[in-house]
């Protein structure tokens, strides 16, 4: 609608997004939930910002990239017991990513360094005692499990980053 390039609309998504990401980081580490209102700012996001910037039937088409993440992560929260606050959060992202070939070897591979990165992040974090002592109550520091939106939302950042870097 705008005509912006694709480097100027990544930019313009990616500065509306970072505060719900900020959100997101934080609800994770402190409580491990991702929330309702997070998932669904995100996807307002897309459809308000998304479709002023982005040409009108690659903002259509990547609608459909919601439904598959949702059915991929539900099968993954069946079998691997995969958060749901992840899953609701992923698929409201995926819209954001392209879903060419290329597109999606970029994505599993910024994955990927986004989990190593984040994980070594998050242990290290934990056994500084200053760290500890600073944020005494959040739950991520001694939950079984691992707070994955911050991996997520490494992803989404880093995507749109790139794009907004290289076009």
């Amino acid at each position: 609608m705008l005509g912006l390039s694709q480097s100027a609309a990544a930019l313009v998504l990616l500065l509306t997004t970072a505060p719900i990401c900020a959100w997101v980081i934080f609800t994770d580490l402190k409580y491990m939930k991702i929330r309702n209102a997070a998932v669904i700012s995100l996807i307002g996001i897309f459809a308000v910002v998304g479709f002023m910037v982005l040409p009108l039937d690659v903002w259509a088409w990547r609608w459909l990239n919601l439904p598959v993440l949702l059915g991929i992560g539900l099968l993954l929260n069946i079998a691997a017991g995969v958060g749901m606050g992840d899953v609701k959060f992923a698929a409201a992202a995926a819209p954001f990513f392209a879903a060419a070939p290329n597109h999606v070897m970029v994505t599993i591979i910024l994955l990927q360094a986004c989990l190593l990165a984040a994980f070594a992040t998050h242990r290290i974090a934990r056994a500084i005692p200053a760290v500890r002592m600073a944020t005494p109550d959040w739950a991520s520091w001694g939950h079984r499990k691992f707070p994955f939106g911050l991996v997520l939302v490494g992803t989404l950042t880093g995507y749109l980053g790139m794009l907004a870097a290289l076009g």
